[in-house]
């Protein structure tokens, strides 16, 4: 597997245990398989950065692919609140928290590798929205996928570490791709605010219809 990894400093040894443990899915080496969207995430401001290219033999690695299979986007969420950080304002997103939590949290530590959404800027903004009942559950997939922010593949464990193969770090002009990542947030903001001018359909779910009803994983309406 190629991977990319967008940042301010090249990064010849990716560190295992080391950066922010509030990130999406805690401590890890957040990457992409887009080489030009590596570039975008690696000018978060107006500086230049690098695009490190690496390779990982995942053969005999467990993977845990939350955008297919068994998994659905309350099980993405429950991770997305075990990690980052909520201003829960309502009592509503509290009760909601604590129940997605206990309901909806998978067992992602074991996995070496994670493939997921990335909670950007406007991602997390549609998460917060979902958690104080402002928007419904097919709004918060539709949501999702604005934007075409893209999917982020996070190496966790160790042994998935020791398999890293630095290639090259690719310099990055800020000039060209710091405007190209705010006008892809731009863009999803944009088509999230023309999807809410929609009338919800009547049997729409909120966050409330779901602690109402005590949904579960095997919910067939996930």
């Amino acid at each position: 597997m190629e991977l990319y990894h967008g940042s301010n400093l090249i990064v010849e040894r990716p560190a295992f245990g080391k950066g922010n443990p509030r990130n999406d899915y805690g401590l890890g080496l957040y990457c992409t398989t887009e080489p030009e969207l590596a570039k975008e995430w690696a000018c978060a401001t107006e500086d230049n950065g690098f695009a490190n290219h690496f390779a990982i033999d995942e053969k005999g690695l467990n993977m845990l692919y939350l955008n297919e299979g068994q998994y659905n986007i309350l099980n993405w969420l429950a991770i997305l609140l075990e990690n980052r950080t909520f201003d829960l304002s309502t009592p509503l997103a509290v009760q909601g928290k604590k129940y997605l939590l206990d309901n909806f949290l998978p067992d992602y530590k074991k996995y070496d590798i994670i493939t997921g959404h990335r909670a950007d800027d406007s991602y997390f903004s549609f998460s917060k929205a979902f958690l104080t009942n402002g928007i419904t559950l097919e709004q918060l997939k539709r949501a999702m996928k604005l934007g075409k922010l893209g999917e982020q593949v996070v190496i966790k464990s160790k042994e998935a570490f020791e398999r890293i193969e630095f290639i090259k770090a690719d310099p990055v002009d800020a000039s060209i791709y710091y405007p190209k990542r705010l006008f892809r947030d731009r863009d999803a903001r944009q088509e999230y605010r023309t999807m809410l001018q929609e009338s919800p359909a009547s049997d729409s779910v909120f966050l409330s219809d779901i602690l109402k009803e005590k949904w579960s994983n095997e919910d067939p309406r996930l």
